[in-house]
């Protein structure tokens, strides 16, 4: 019997194979003191003795080989599942021990009628990486022993319940790895009862328990039933910040018909469930819990008729994002006390995957560049700067000293304002906490800061030689981009680690690029306004946007339409288009490797890779594969392009299209000042001329500094071929799942097999995260939850006007544009965008992305392509979805959700 039941008291989280994530968790509060109802645990023992003759491993198999997305397959499987477990005996030795443990005095029961609740305890659930909430089941006042042993049969099937099998298929787990366990507690006579998340679950700030309370079961609350009382404390004060009443009228929903009904419990209505005294009094038990966890919780309570608390279950928050963590040592601002504000730098970026470990320690070493040339100290590259912070493995760059300066809240947001619209919004609302009030009101500081990295990148030198020789800036830039290049070369037969050398210095170098180029981009933005002021001020905006399409000396523009002159290409090869049209991407990735492709797809890729396969989707991860690596994504492009057939709607007509558009409304613009005086007239035609020509520029220090990503790469690949022939890790590519200061460990002789096994895991969880924050406090609140959420009164979502024009046609939400399908004038539904996304533009009908502001990548390249775009829209891409007919207005900044 021992085998097959515990007494609760005898359970911690050790014990997970046999106890399940739910009795673990209560073991482990009884063993910390906290008031736990008394009980025991059917082990999982008991299940795999009871089910392993009645043939669940032939549906395990049938699982195994059903995709995750099948859910009719799925639920079929888990229906046979369920009926395998139901018309099966119960062993004989599995039913004495529950009868035996259920009578015992000091368990569950005592007494042959004592009501008891019957909880399925599965080994996948209540984990700190996913909850599994509600996928099994719960049985209350359960009473008598063959009661009992029913209720236990019907936990066991509800491991296959549709929901359950389908949630774990989702999460990749295999289900001969599953089992269940059952708890059996004493039934606690609540007086009231609910849940407790010892953190906000909505604005993610820590110290601030949310508590919903209903008379009697707490049942009720979790499975929504009840509209209850909701509470709100700060847990470091106890003061009580929010008290909302429901009605807490219970919803029937087995009414005939399918209907529903309500039914009015006991103190329902405007008496609150609960005093003051008990709010406060669970606010502090849920401390204590999260206290042991070391974690925020979400708790299940009751009290009992004399007023006792009880905790009836407890586990992670598993919806939480982390809380950023600046690097130990790396500066005075890692160790600054108080709240503290952070910016999602990858989020910034266009990325919303997270970054590889390698990938991180190159922004560390790039960052760290970056501070030491704005004068700041930061004692080791490896580290990063002081401001350098992660979490979620993203990287967050502290704003704080930002924030609390006149200086920086002037400049900051303004940037924003160009590049990422809806941050702009989310920062502004941070001046208002009294947390963040200006503490420096003088600009010394920050030109202490600026003065010297602008002087040592000749930065007034390029200004005025762009401003008076605009074509001598041009040739500037493209001397330093071709010396830059050369830098990045190493001689061939060096060691692994003369490779690793080289790639730090080569990040370390990287930075001398930003002033060096992007001045110049700055200055055509700050001629556009100048043209803009003398035609008569910012109502101007909209004549002035024409002026940014078909714009000149944009790489990342050039690139695209080189893929298209490939497309172009192809499509007149006959066997090159067949081959194309009928051949899965792998064939064609696997010929091109093999140099079978026909000699118009295989020479013209062969140079566009030469030219551009140092990019990639999620590009500034240098762990990423470049298109070099691996071109299945820019073969997929190429298939996309194929199906274009409309020529009026051929990319490289669409550029000279804008391109001509740009150059009427300049000549417009010209005549309208000119008609106001020559010399007016004469300014604007050089504002624009200029900005024309510089504002593309803005593509290139980024192109730039991704070359030098892609050589650290290539070194460091060539280190993780070694580590994997001495086996010091399973793959060449595990290399980027360490640092550089771990692959010289690895060189030396460390083993990092388990350490890239459990980062991998990590790292896969979090690809699976869906929502990352913008702006982080460092208590963990997510200012933007403050924002509404930006919808039109005609229910329309708001964002940012982006590139105007307005089209109606069938959305495709696209999460990662590798091996993406998108039909000719689909509109496009993006999280965010890179280069590696834009080839996807050319065909696009429209753009609609969550991140991005009026001139962020997107946004430029799609106004070139002179498609309709709003960017900036919150949680687009769940709340829009493929197929379903949009509405996208790039003027206004809307989209309107059809059916």
């Amino acid at each position: 019997m021992g085998a097959l039941v515990l007494g609760l008291g005898a359970v911690n989280a050790d014990m997970l194979p046999e106890v399940g994530g739910k009795a673990a968790n209560l073991g482990e509060l009884l063993a910390a003191g906290l008031p736990v109802p008394e009980g025991f645990c059917l082990t999982t023992a008991a299940y795999l003795q009871a089910t392993a003759p009645i043939g669940l491993d032939e549906v395990h198999r049938a699982l195994r080989a059903t995709p995750a997305d099948d859910l009719d397959a799925l639920a079929a499987l888990a229906g046979r599942a369920r009926s395998l477990i139901t018309s099966a005996e119960l062993p004989p030795a599995i039913a004495a021990a529950v009868r035996s443990a259920y009578g015992a005095r000091g368990t569950a029961a005592g007494r042959p009628d004592a009501p008891v609740a019957v909880r399925s305890s599965a080994t996948a659930e209540d984990l700190p990486f996913a909850s599994f909430a509600g996928q099994q089941d719960t049985y209350l006042n359960v009473v008598g022993a063959d009661s009992l042993l029913a209720a236990v049969r019907n936990c066991w099937a509800s491991l296959w319940t549709d929901r359950a099998v389908a949630y774990r298929a989702s999460r990749g787990i295999d289900p001969s790895t599953v089992a269940l366990a059952v708890v059996v507690q004493r039934m606690v006579d609540s007086a009231a009862a609910g849940v407790m998340f010892t953190a906000n679950p909505v604005t993610g700030r820590r110290r601030e328990s949310v508590i919903d309370a209903s008379p009697g079961l707490g049942e009720a609350v979790v499975s929504g039933a009840v509209n209850p009382d909701h509470f709100v404390v700060d847990t470091e004060s106890g003061t009580i910040l929010e008290r909302r009443l429901g009605d807490k009228r219970l919803v029937i929903r087995s009414t005939p018909g399918g209907g529903t009904e309500h039914v009015d419990q006991p103190a329902s209505g405007t008496k609150p469930c609960l005093t003051d005294r008990q709010i406060r009094d669970l606010a502090a038990l849920g401390g204590r819990a999260e206290a042991h966890y070391g974690a925020p919780q979400d708790t299940e309570w009751a009290i009992d008729p004399a007023g006792k608390l009880w905790l009836t279950q407890s586990r992670p928050i598993t919806t939480l994002y982390p809380v950023p963590v600046q690097v130990p040592g790396a500066g005075p601002a890692a160790r600054r006390e108080g709240t503290r504000i952070f910016l999602c730098f990858s989020l910034a970026q266009g990325l919303t995957r997270p970054l590889t470990p390698m990938g991180i320690a190159a922004f560390r070493i790039l960052g760290s560049s970056v501070a030491r040339a704005a004068s700041f100290d930061v004692p080791d590259a490896r580290t990063g700067p002081p401001s350098f912070a992660e979490a979620g493995q993203r990287i967050f760059i502290d704003l704080t000293g930002v924030v609390r300066s006149t200086v920086g809240r002037f400049i900051v947001p303004r940037a924003f304002d160009v590049m990422e619209a809806r941050s702009a919004a989310v920062l502004r609302s941070v001046f208002t906490d009294p947390r963040f009030s200006i503490t420096r009101r003088t600009p010394w500081g920050l030109l202490r800061r600026v003065i010297p990295v602008a002087l040592r990148g000749r930065v007034p030198e390029s200004l005025l030689r762009a401003l008076l020789r605009p074509e001598a800036a041009l040739r500037r830039v493209d001397r330093f981009t071709k010396d830059f290049g050369h830098a990045l070369e190493l001689p061939t037969g060096t060691s692994s680690l003369q490779r690793l050398d080289h790639a730090e210095r080569v990040l370390a170098g990287a930075f001398p690029i930003v002033p060096a180029i992007l001045p110049l981009p700055a200055l055509g933005f700050a001629l556009l306004a100048l043209a803009g002021k003398l035609l008569g001020g910012p109502d101007r905006r909209t004549d002035l946007q024409p002026i940014l399409r078909g714009l000149p000396n944009n790489v990342t523009t050039e690139m695209d339409l080189e893929l298209w002159r490939l497309a172009t290409a192809i499509r007149s090869d006959g066997e090159a288009r067949r081959l194309f049209e009928d051949q899965p991407l792998a064939v064609l990735a696997q010929r091109f490797s093999a140099q079978e492709l026909p000699a118009a797809a295989q020479q013209g890729l062969d140079g566009f890779l030469e030219q551009y396969g140092h990019r990639a989707v999620a590009e500034i991860d240098l762990g990423m594969p470049r298109w070099r690596d691996d071109p299945t994504h820019i073969l997929g492009v190429l298939a996309n392009y194929l199906r274009l057939e409309d020529p009026a709607l051929a990319p490289d007509r669409q550029f000279r299209r804008a391109e001509a558009e740009a150059e009427a409304q300049i000549a417009r613009l010209v005549a309208e000042a000119s008609s106001r005086g020559r010399v007016r007239g004469a300014i604007v035609r050089a504002a624009l001329r200029r900005a024309r020509l510089f504002i593309g520029l803005r593509e290139r220090p980024k192109y730039q500094i991704v070359l030098a990503l892609a050589e650290a790469r290539r070194q460091v690949a060539a280190a993780g071929a070694e580590l994997a022939r001495r086996g010091r890790i399973a793959r060449a590519d595990d290399v980027f799942f360490l640092d550089f200061a771990e692959v010289r460990q690895a060189l030396g002789g460390t083993d990092m097999q388990d350490l890239v096994a459990r980062r991998q895991g990590a790292y896969s969880l979090e690809l699976d995260r869906r929502r990352i924050p913008r702006m982080l406090l460092s208590d963990g609140t997510e200012p933007e939850t403050v924002l509404s959420a930006g919808a039109a009164a005609d229910g329309a979502l708001a964002g940012s006007p982006a590139s105007a024009g307005t089209v109606t046609a069938p959305a495709r939400v696209i999460l990662d544009p590798v091996g993406a399908h998108l039909e000719p004038g689909e509109i496009l539904v993006a999280p965010s965008t890179d280069p590696g996304w834009t080839p996807l533009f050319l065909t696009a009908g429209g753009l609609v992305m969550e991140m991005g502001g009026p001139n962020s990548h997107g946004a430029v390249v799609a106004r070139e392509y002179g498609i309709p775009a709003v960017v900036g829209v919150p949680d687009a891409t769940s709340r829009l979805r493929t197929g379903q007919q949009i509405t996208v207005d790039g003027g206004a900044g809307t989209v309107v959700p059809g059916s």
